[in-house]
């Protein structure tokens, strides 16, 4: 995206969605095939990749995808062989491996309330398929590339078309919509429209995709830059069987503090082994967490106890909380939603080092209301590259500032006077 300003992107499900729909569209706005395909390869299922073509909905122009499958009959799969699949994935980013781990996880819950089983005793059928695996992760490779990923992204998502009727599936012929999606939906506040449409429109796999990165609503303030197309299967004849992705900038200035909502989620705890917090943050992080932390209190009784703290997108709540009650064993979570105002942020790679094997170190910067620069390198960056070279923290943070001073274009740049906000 060009600009200062947020990433935006409305999902259109008023036709449905399907995984292989909302990857299609997302690679048609913009996102780039090689890191889809990286992505996926990186699952390391040998003959399991992907392919994007052109085809015509109704009339519509539009991308659809293709997975190739293994020769070998597929399996029926538990939440923790997905999850293993994933972990073993070095071609998929941090966060893009966060959005396909809670896309999993979601449906894994909605199978499970929907069959009345645990979610980790659930054995995934269609969803933990060949298709789904390639589908999830390359919408999350491709939701990254776009940059939707990003702290201060905001996507929202239409009404969902359920369709109507029936559908086969490994449980025999259901009523559409099918179970899982109706529990998504519930357990996620999404929108789902009934109507005419024939068939199954929205898929549990494209309802969990949906449910892990948007939040229900009308489409945000935006210059829209892109517009994505995915088609289905099938060519229908009542609507075009597509969905639709307007990617584009949250409108406002381009420069100076960029307003939007922030979600604070908090619970107080009093019996937990303190050696354990180190592992509940960052379990936090990785469910979706900006920052969080704990504060000390004195609670009921006189007991001494962790207020633990999480900041997160409205999108990222559901996660951030489940994560929050599995790893604490508190018995209440409570949240509530403020405006912030942020700095726009970008960042850029530094280089420092041997020439034969430089490490790589980014900088933070963020701009000011005066037009001023401020200026931090990534701690874990920094730590990592002090570590390869052997040279100590402060030295390495230096040789970063050092050189990032001196690729800017201008001699007079301000210096590393603040904290990254």
């Amino acid at each position: 995206m060009n600009g200062t300003r947020p990433p935006a992107a409305h999902l259109d499900c008023t036709a449905g969605v399907a995984g292989d729909m909302l990857l299609g569209a997302l690679l048609n706005a913009g996102a780039g095939t090689g890191a889809v395909v990286d992505a996926v390869r990186s699952l390391k299922v040998p003959g399991l990749d992907v392919s994007v073509g052109r085809a015509r909905r109704g009339g519509f122009a539009c991308a659809r995808v293709s997975v190739s499958r293994p020769a070998s009959p597929d399996r029926a799969r538990h939440l923790a062989d997905v999850l293993d699949l994933l972990a073993g994935a070095d071609g998929v980013t941090p966060a893009a491996a966060r959005v396909a781990r809670r896309t999993f996880e979601l449906l894994a819950a909605a199978e499970g309330r929907a069959h009345g089983t645990a979610a980790d005793r659930v054995h995934f059928h269609e969803v933990g398929a060949y298709d789904a695996l390639a589908d999830v992760v390359g919408c999350a490779a491709a939701l990254d590339d776009l940059g939707l990923l990003a702290e201060h992204a905001v996507v929202t998502c239409s009404p969902l078309a359920a369709g109507s009727g029936t559908v086969r599936c490994a449980h025999g012929t259901m009523p559409v919509p099918v179970p899982a999606v109706l529990h998504l939906a519930a357990g996620a506040g999404l929108e789902l429209a009934g109507g005419d449409l024939a068939g199954e429109r929205t898929t549990p796999t494209g309802a969990a995709l949906v449910a892990a990165v948007a939040a229900p609503g009308p489409m945000p303030p935006m210059t829209v830059r892109a517009v994505g197309t995915g088609g289905g299967s099938r060519d229908t004849p009542d609507r075009p069987n597509i969905t639709r992705v307007v990617l584009g900038e949250t409108a406002g200035a381009s420069s100076g503090p960029v307003e939007g909502d922030v979600v604070v989620v908090e619970s107080t705890v009093d019996d937990l082994d303190p050696r354990f917090w180190p592992s509940v943050l960052d379990a936090l992080r990785a469910a979706g967490a900006w920052d969080c932390w704990t504060t000390g209190v004195i609670g009921r009784h006189g007991r001494p106890g962790r207020v633990v703290t999480a900041l997160c997108s409205q999108q990222m709540r559901r996660a951030v909380t489940d994560a929050l009650l599995l790893h604490t064993g508190t018995l209440g979570v409570r949240w509530t939603t403020y405006r912030r105002a942020t700095l726009p942020r970008r960042g850029a790679l530094v280089s420092i080092g041997p020439a034969q094997r430089p490490e790589g170190v980014l900088v933070k910067t963020a701009e000011r209301p005066d037009g001023t620069v401020t200026a931090q390198p990534e701690l874990s960056d920094a730590e990592r590259a002090a570590a390869a070279l052997g040279w100590p923290l402060r030295t390495v943070c230096e040789a970063v500032m050092d050189r990032w001073h001196r690729d800017q274009p201008s001699a007079d740049a301000p210096g590393p006077d603040a904290p990254d906000a």
